[in-house]
């Protein structure tokens, strides 16, 4: 007979239970937040600079030393803005290229990304090979024959050759890929093919859920380089029917620049893109450490 302290004594044969792993906390040192003080210190002077700038007349700019506090001349600065060239309307062009370059960006994307991704076809791999080596070809090499094409189609000066060119891009289809074969398992999109879903159902109820925070960085980063192109709306639009960045170089182009009304400009043309982060930031840096955690 065996004994009770026998029968409770686990066996050899019993699996030993997993140890868990132990988190290390770091904390961060006096230093650290010394170093991130001077990196947001740095790049939010120049926001500041503008803005002090824009607010003083154009006699103040050359004070020896500088001007450091913001003036009262902001409204009427913004005012001799609207008067000098029609910023109204650049204000408007840019927040239509912005805005559906990046919803038709984030949107095929995001397709794209979940085709190459999860789905089998033949020739996959060539034609994502394809894609990204579109990113080594320079911009300027497709410069002309892209303005041709436009001539051709009678949308040169308008609105559209801005647009159109940039419905889709190649970092976007590489990068939602990339997150989809890592945040989209197998066995879910099994289970909703067993249910009896269709590859457009998945990608609208599994795939885009899933692609929220990624595709609120992609976004983020497709309105800051819509909002920011300079290069082919100032080869492609004419001067009356500008957009943001274009309407700047307008401004900034006199025999003599008055920075008080330039920097006024692109005080006004940063308040959309900060307006955009903080309404998506939330979204943004938890995509952002999704990726962290995952990597």
């Amino acid at each position: 007979m065996t004994s009770v302290l026998d029968r409770s004594a686990p066996s050899a044969a019993s699996p030993t239970p997993p140890k868990r792993r132990r988190r290390v906390a770091v904390v961060a040192g006096p230093w650290t937040y010394a170093a991130l003080i001077a990196v947001l210190a740095g790049s939010a002077f120049p926001v500041y600079w503008s803005l002090v700038v824009s607010s003083q007349t154009p006699a103040a700019v050359d004070r020896v030393p500088p001007v450091l506090v913001p003036g009262g001349h902001l409204f009427a600065n913004i005012a001799r803005v609207f008067d000098t060239t029609d910023f109204a309307l650049a204000l408007m062009n840019s927040l239509v290229v912005a805005g559906t370059i990046t919803v038709s960006v984030v949107f095929f994307s995001t397709l794209a990304g979940f085709a190459f991704a999860k789905l089998r076809f033949r020739g996959r791999s060539a034609l994502m090979l394809l894609v990204v080596a579109t990113q080594a070809v320079p911009t300027e090499l497709g410069v002309i024959p892209l303005y041709m094409m436009m001539s051709d189609f009678g949308w040169a000066g308008e609105i559209h050759a801005v647009i159109v060119p940039g419905l889709v891009t190649a970092f976007g289809v590489f990068f939602m890929r990339q997150y989809f074969e890592r945040a989209v398992p197998d066995e879910l999109l099994e289970a909703g093919r067993m249910d009896g879903c269709s590859s457009l159902r998945l990608y609208w109820h599994v795939v885009l859920p899933a692609a929220r925070p990624a595709a609120a960085v992609l976004g983020l980063f497709t309105f800051m380089q819509a909002w920011n192109d300079f290069f082919w709306p100032l080869v492609v639009l004419v001067p009356e029917n500008p957009t943001v960045q274009t309407a700047l170089s307008t401004l900034a182009s006199g025999y003599t620049t008055d920075y008080t009304l330039v920097l006024t400009a692109a005080t006004i043309g940063t308040v959309p893109v900060l307006l955009v982060f903080l309404l998506f930031g939330r979204q943004i840096v938890g995509g952002i450490m999704q990726g962290a955690l995952k990597g």
